[in-house]
């Protein structure tokens, strides 16, 4: 199969030590390209003795840049993405490469239980997001945010403009590319303990977590998560109408019920919106494949 290996990079000089002499020795004839977002410590000078291409940014930009900046540089009808700080195993991207061959636009590397990640709280994160995408798409997701995985070139590219330049491109990307009916499929993998420093900052991360459970509605199908919380909104002024016409012996509407049931049908109405919306937003991609 024609593909391209995708690293993105900063401050992983040991996590690149470990990995690129594996993946030179499996795949010495492949296209393999290191993101240097930025780095202050020895990546560059790893990536030079081990003879890949690199594409350098002056500055630190985000993971998800990283990834953009390579997809685009990226020559291979496929493209495999995997971390470069030393968790990921080269031996799996065989494995992921066979499903693709059975037909998946994208396969992704699913990692299994609490002892394959960082710490509880991301496990426990992961899971909210893993329910939540399965929800939206009727379809059992093992592993939403995995930075291992592989994609079509083409397709991955016509979503470029919905990544943001942070940590969430795995999310982003696994919706998009069931929002457009492509198929999507996962291999269970193993990952090591990261080598160097996590780039993983508890608050800022801690608001990032609230903003992708978002993200992962209006990403699939915002009325999904707009209508039954229209509903909710509503259903609590109908019960505060009920409650109060009891308690006071006529039938009357407070203005606490007024403003909820009013709330809701406002929900309702932004979700219709953005369902037209989003479906204008996948339009463009759709178009380019066919």
């Amino acid at each position: 199969m024609d593909f391209s290996i995708v690293i993105p990079a900063k401050d992983e000089e040991q996590g690149l030590a470990k990995t690129l002499p594996l993946l030179r020795e499996k795949y010495p004839e492949t296209e393999i390209i290191v993101v240097n977002d930025g780095s202050t410590d020895g990546t560059l000078q790893v990536c030079e003795a081990h003879g890949v291409r690199v594409v350098t940014h002056p500055y630190p930009k985000g993971n998800g840049a990283a990834i953009k900046s390579g997809a685009r540089a990226a020559r291979g009808e496929h493209i495999v993405f995997m971390d470069g700080d030393g968790q990921h195993n080269p031996a799996d991207i065989e494995r992921l490469l066979y499903k693709v061959e059975e037909g998946y636009d994208m396969v992704v590397g699913a990692r299994g239980g609490i002892d394959d990640q960082a710490s509880l709280a991301r496990w426990s994160a992961n899971s909210l997001y893993n329910w939540l995408a399965s929800w939206m798409v009727n379809r059992r997701i093992h592993d939403l945010t995995s930075g291992f995985r592989v994609v079509n070139r083409k397709k991955f590219l016509s979503f470029l403009y919905l990544l943001p330049n942070g940590f969430s491109y795995p999310t982003t990307s696994t919706m998009a590319f069931f929002r457009a009916g492509y198929s999507v499929g996962f291999v269970p993998i193993s990952v090591a303990a990261r080598l160097g420093k996590s780039h993983i900052n508890l608050v800022r991360d801690g608001v990032r977590f609230f903003l992708i459970i978002f993200k992962i509605g209006t990403l699939y199908s915002p009325l999904k998560i707009y209508f039954p919380t229209s509903m909710l909104v509503a259903g609590l002024g109908v019960m505060n109408y009920l409650l109060g016409s009891i308690s006071s012996g006529g039938w009357r509407f407070t203005n606490m019920s007024t403003l909820l049931i009013l709330a809701g049908m406002v929900v309702f109405l932004m979700g219709l919106l953005a369902e037209q919306l989003t479906n204008l937003q996948y339009k463009d991609a759709v178009e380019h494949d066919d």
